[in-house]
């Protein structure tokens, strides 16, 4: 990472399954503060089906995934969801990896802190050597996708989800992803050298 991505006031944290009442508390709270609205009776069956302490214990577990807890300034603002080895189109697990979550709190929304961490994110990806990193994002949410689009995403398909709760208009999910390039010219790339 380079020094001008670096935020000393910004922090993440690994979690273990021992942390699951503290992800369980941040992540209901940033997923309210976000998505409340888009359920008819509250999220109450969804946020029990993702958030509960006992749910977060088996996903914590899951060698799989990663989990960090979102800091700034020594104080709990959001949490992410990594999915290390994650096939994707004509990419392997073992070349992709899914950003599942990345969710922050009303608080932290809007200061920078999402554009350092998705930094710090790809920087791990990197570290595995991943080819590709790929997320879904509401198609209702535009900052969201204008965001993701700035850090050099592209939509590359869409889906829907089938939770009979949830609001019909905001059901619609875009798939994005992002090669991760190493640096490397693509021969694609490369000017042709002049003959002596």
């Amino acid at each position: 990472m380079d020094k001008k991505d670096f935020d000393p006031d910004i922090s993440m944290w690994k979690l273990t399954a021992d942390d699951a009442v503290a992800l369980s508390a941040i992540a209901i709270n940033a997923y309210c503060d976000h998505y409340l609205h888009s359920w008819y009776e509250g999220a109450e069956w969804y946020i029990e089906k993702s958030f509960s302490v006992s749910n977060l214990e088996k996903e914590l577990a899951d060698t799989n995934a990663v989990f960090y807890m979102v800091f700034s300034e020594d104080r709990a603002v959001g949490f992410i969801k990594i999915n290390i080895d994650a096939a994707f189109e004509d990419f392997s697990k073992k070349d992709a990896m899914e950003l599942e979550w990345m969710y922050l709190t009303n608080e932290a929304s809007g200061k920078g802190i999402g554009s350092h961490l998705l930094q710090r994110i790809l920087g791990f990806a990197k570290q595995r050597n991943k080819k590709l990193v790929w997320l879904k994002v509401m198609d209702n949410n535009s900052s969201v996708i204008d965001f993701y689009k700035k850090n050099g995403f592209e939509i590359c398909g869409t889906t829907r989800l089938n939770f009979v709760q949830m609001k019909e208009e905001v059901r619609g999910i875009i798939i994005m992803k992002k090669a991760l390039l190493y640096g490397q010219i693509s021969q694609v790339h490369q000017i042709p050298r002049a003959s002596p």
